[in-house]
C-alpha cells in the first residue's frame, strides 16, 4: 500500500510526527502530497505548540480564516523577532493614548476623541483618518473598553460614556469625581475604577453606580471575568494595602497579592495559550515572552529616543503588533519577510 492510500485519519496521524521543515520538503514530492499536507488538520498538533497561532489550550481556533500552515510560517517570525518596523499615526502633542483591536478595525483615543481606523486586510496598513470619531468627554480619554455593541470610555472630567457602535446615541454614567483610570465590560455589566479611590459597579441600562467598593487607594485596572462571577482590581501600591485582589460578586475581596517587582508593566496582552506581549514603562520596550520560558524571549525598542514614553498600550493579531507611545502609533509586521529589528 501506497503512503497515499492509507486512510486519512492513518495519515493525520503519520503526519503528526513531523516538523514544519519536514512537512514543508513532503509538500514538494508531489501535488497530490502538496494539496493533502496544506489542509489544516495536519497543521494543528504543530500549531498549538507555536506561538500566537490562534489556537487555544482547549482546541479553540480564534483565526480560522487564515490557514494554519501560514499561521505557523507566521509564528517562526513571531520567535526569532523577524518583522517589519513602521509608524502609521504620529502627533505634536504628548498624549496618554489607548487603542483596542477588532478584527480590521483599529480604535485609538487621542486627547478627549477616539477614532476608528480601518486596517488593509493584506498589508496591516493604517487609513490615514478615522471613518469614524467617538466623542463627549471634557477631559482626555484615559481608558475605553469594546463590547459587541458599545464602545465603553473613562476620562479625566471623572465620567464614564457609553456609545452604541450601531447608532450616534450614548449615555453618561456619572459617579466618580476624579478621573476614570480604568474601565471593562462585559454581559451588560461595567466595572469602573478611579484616581478618587474606589471602584464601581454599574449596569449598562442604569445612570447610577449599582454598588460602590472603597479601595483605599488609587484604582489603575480593573477586569471582568467572562462568568461575571468575580472581578480583579490593581491599585497604584501607595498605602499599606495589597495591590492586586479579586472581588466576588458581593464586593468581598477573594483573594490578594503584594507586588513583587520594581518595574511598571504599562500593558499586557496574551495569546491564550503561550505567547505575552507586555509593554514597559522605560524607552518604548516591547518584549514578548514564552510563559514555558522564563527569559525573555525578544524585545523591541520603539523608539531611538532614549527619553522616550512608555508604551502606553498595545494589542496584536495573528501577524501584527500596534503599540502606542507619547507621540506615535508603531506596527510591527510580522508576516512579512524582513530584517530582524530590536
Amino acid at each position: 500500500m501506497l503512503l497515499l492510500q492509507l486512510p486519512d485519519d492513518v495519515l493525520y496521524h503519520v503526519l503528526s510526527y513531523l516538523d514544519c521543515r519536514s512537512l514543508s520538503r513532503l509538500a514538494q514530492v508531489c501535488r497530490s502530497f502538496c494539496r493533502f499536507v496544506n489542509r489544516d488538520e495536519v497543521w494543528r498538533r504543530t500549531a498549538r505548540r507555536c506561538l500566537n497561532t490562534g489556537i487555544g489550550p482547549d482546541g479553540t481556533d480564534i483565526y480560522p480564516h487564515i490557514p494554519l500552515k501560514e499561521r505557523v510560517k507566521v509564528s517562526r517570525n513571531w520567535r526569532n523577532g523577524v518583522c517589519r518596523r513602521a509608524v502609521p499615526l504620529k502627533w505634536k502633542t504628548q498624549l496618554l493614548p489607548w487603542l483596542q483591536l477588532d478584527r480590521d478595525v483599529l480604535f485609538l483615543s487621542q486627547a478627549a476623541d477616539i477614532g476608528a481606523y480601518r486596517l488593509h486586510q493584506d498589508s496591516g496598513k493604517i487609513h490615514r483618518n478615522p471613518f469614524e470619531i467617538y466623542s463627549g468627554h471634557i477631559g482626555d480619554v484615559c481608558h475605553f473598553v469594546l463590547t459587541d455593541s458599545h464602545l465603553i470610555s473613562g476620562g479625566s472630567d471623572g465620567k464614564i460614556l457609553v456609545h452604541s457602535r450601531t447608532s450616534n446615541e450614548s449615555v453618561e454614567l456619572s459617579g466618580h469625581n476624579q478621573e476614570v483610570n480604568c474601565v471593562d465590560s462585559k454581559d451588560g455589566l461595567i466595572i469602573s475604577g478611579s484616581r478618587d479611590r474606589t471602584a464601581r459597579i454599574w449596569n449598562l441600562t442604569s445612570s447610577c453606580p449599582r454598588d460602590t467598593i472603597h479601595m483605599f487607594d488609587r484604582v489603575w485596572s480593573v477586569a471582568v471575568s467572562p462568568s461575571l462571577s468575580s472581578f480583579v482590581t490593581g491599585t497604584s501600591c501607595c498605602e499599606n494595602f495589597s495591590p492586586l485582589r479579586i472581588w466576588d460578586v458581593e464586593r468581598k475581596c477573594a483573594m490578594e497579592w503584594e507586588e513583587p517587582h520594581d518595574s511598571t508593566l504599562y500593558c499586557i496582552q496574551t495569546d491564550g495559550n503561550h505567547m505575552i506581549a507586555s509593554g514597559s514603562s522605560y524607552y518604548g520596550v516591547v518584549r514578548l515572552w514564552d510563559k514555558r520560558q522564563t527569559k525573555c524571549l525578544q524585545f523591541f525598542q520603539l523608539s531611538s529616543n532614549l527619553a522616550s514614553s512608555p508604551v502606553y498600550c498595545l494589542r496584536f493579531s495573528s501577524a501584527h503588533l500596534y503599540a502606542v507611545l507619547a507621540t506615535s502609533l508603531h506596527c510591527l509586521d510580522f508576516r512579512l519577510t524582513a530584517t530582524c529589528i530590536r
